[in-house]
């Protein structure tokens, strides 16, 4: 029963990755253009949306391959295991640097947002953020709880 729902998360993890995969070749260099469009006095703007969402995407990747790694430990009981809590720092480090990029990119929603009087687009850029920075506590919790469970468990190993 473990290994099928290990595979179905795994299935999950891949399917994730997919959409980010379409949204990189197809919506970032679209959004690259409409930057441009909106904004032709920063002629640099088209570049530096595209190397934004494209140096997001190299840690989201690396958490996926983290997460995948993490569900393997699983599969080899090696849940409550030293990997497993390195596994979960990075992919907490991963989400951090996700939202620190995301953020450094607020003031262009502003500059959008000015520009087409429609206020809502900060509210759209602050999504990306804030979800990453909810992944990023989510995993310093397990993280915390699976060194402390590890560290228990090494006590019971000692003790008898």
């Amino acid at each position: 029963m473990k290994r099928v729902s290990t595979l179905f998360l795994k299935i999950a993890v891949i399917f994730i990755g997919i959409p980010i995969l379409a949204l990189c070749i197809f919506l970032v260099p679209e959004i690259g253009n409409i930057a441009a469009k909106l904004l032709p006095e920063f002629a640099y703007i088209k570049y530096l949306v595209s190397i934004v969402f494209y140096a997001s995407a190299i840690p989201f990747y690396f958490a996926l391959y983290q997460a995948f790694k993490l569900l393997r430990y699983i599969d080899k009981n090696k849940a409550f295991s030293e990997l497993s809590v390195k596994a979960l720092k990075k992919i907490k480090h991963c989400a951090i640097t996700i939202s620190t990029l995301h953020v450094l990119v607020l003031p262009l929603f502003y500059l959008f947002a000015d520009k087409d009087d429609a206020p809502g687009v900060i509210f759209i850029g602050l999504v990306v953020p804030f979800a990453s920075m909810v992944i990023a506590v989510f995993a310093a919790v397990l993280q915390r709880l699976l060194q402390e469970a590890i560290d228990i468990k090494s006590e019971n190993d000692l003790i008898v």
